[in-house]
């Protein structure tokens, strides 16, 4: 009697990664959940999950919390840096980079055989020139400034994956910066903060101490249904294999969903009149201006026009505070602009715990956050 012939195994599927700031994993995991995302992991500082070429576009250009979405090419086991450029050269890249096209390879190594990261990339771009090389004839150049397929190298323990790109700049530059403002709080982060609040995107809000109003921009972004890629191109759009149908309709969609007004108000005060002038100007950038308002003020003596459902706002900390009582004051400020906005609930970010008690208030939630180099809280009160 013959025996039954095994079954194979079906290949190990390859997982996309979508990379957010430490602390917020659950706000993007449950954004990708709900573009369509399928078998959603958070891992530090991301989201791993399953997606086609077309989820994978919607993703990269819906995704309000990540900074990067990351296409899967190859993964295997890696002891030293004979084995990574093995693992590398056995992906198509005559078909993924072509000799036409420039490139480039970033790497990250955490807990790995390597210590140097920049030779882990080198090894890697070696494979892929090698490959391309011996299949088409030619190589491809390498651009680190702007290469029209970048590279992702991530090792962990003794797993290599390389990954494209798809966006290729930041996703936390949304476009309508005239100029990239230095703030803890960038795009992608303000945006899984307001995610991470009470905030219905159906009610009024505000932001008393708006710098460059990050904030208000974004929640009015969210609000008003505008894509955080609606302004921007990505560099899976310049990739050999890249399908221009997909990008359009998201265009189209995008365009359709746009709301022209909102039956509530959102507002943005600060007492710096630059930062409140570069909000002015992003916000009309992005064609959100009817939608929101900038105005001046302190928020000692600002007497809200409306009563907000949701205050918050991004106090000055970390390097300012050398300030020293200008800084206290200004805490104290916002302490007495809450107690004016009876019944609102506020989310106040902190990175330098010893001026939250000037506030005079008692927080009723706190979300530990890593931006940057700063260890921050998230801080709710009623």
């Amino acid at each position: 009697m013959s025996r039954p012939s095994p079954k194979k195994r079906a290949p190990h599927r390859l997982l996309h990664l979508a990379q957010c700031t430490r602390g917020l994993e659950g706000v993007l995991a449950e954004e990708v959940k709900g573009l369509g995302g399928r078998e959603v992991r958070p891992v530090a500082g991301g989201v791993l999950f399953d997606a086609d070429t077309a989820l994978a576009c919607r993703l990269t250009f819906w995704l309000r919390s990540a900074v990067r979405v990351l296409a899967p090419v190859i993964s295997g086991r890696v002891g030293d840096f004979d084995q990574l450029y093995e693992v590398a050269s056995k992906a198509r890249w005559e078909d993924l980079v072509g000799p036409r096209r420039t490139f480039a390879v970033h790497a990250s190594v955490t807990d790995g055989p390597f210590t140097d990261r920049h030779f882990a990339a080198l090894r890697v771009k070696d494979a892929i020139v090698d490959r391309i090389r011996q299949r088409r004839g030619s190589r491809p150049s390498v651009d680190r400034q702007d290469p029209d397929v970048p590279l992702r190298l991530v090792v962990r323990g003794d797993r290599a994956h390389v990954f494209r790109d798809l966006a290729g700049e930041s996703l936390h530059r949304r476009g309508y910066r005239p100029v990239q403002v230095r703030s803890p709080v960038a795009e992608a982060v303000a945006a899984a903060l307001l995610l991470l609040s009470d905030w219905d995107r159906q009610s009024p809000l505000l932001d008393p101490m708006c710098g460059s109003g990050t904030f208000v921009i974004e929640a009015t972004a969210m609000a008003a249904d505008r894509a955080p890629g609606f302004a921007r191109t990505f560099a899976a759009e310049r990739f050999p294999d890249a399908d221009a149908r997909i990008w359009q309709a998201l265009r189209e969609e995008a365009a359709d969903r746009l709301k022209p007004s909102l039956p509530f108000r959102l507002l943005g005060v600060d007492r710096h009149e630059g930062g409140v002038g570069i909000a002015r100007t992003s916000i009309n950038a992005a064609g959100l201006s009817h939608l929101a308002q900038f105005v001046s003020g302190d928020a000692a003596t600002f007497e809200p026009p409306f009563a907000p459902s949701v205050v918050v706002t991004n106090p000055p900390w970390g390097e300012r505070l050398g300030e020293g009582e200008d800084l206290v004051a200004s805490w104290r400020a916002l302490g007495t602009l809450l107690r004016r906005c009876s019944g609102a609930c506020a989310f106040v970010l902190s990175g330098a715990p010893e001026l939250t008690r000037h506030l005079g208030l008692r927080s009723s939630q706190r979300w530990p956050l890593r931006i940057g180099q700063h260890d921050v809280r998230w801080l709710r009160y009623e």
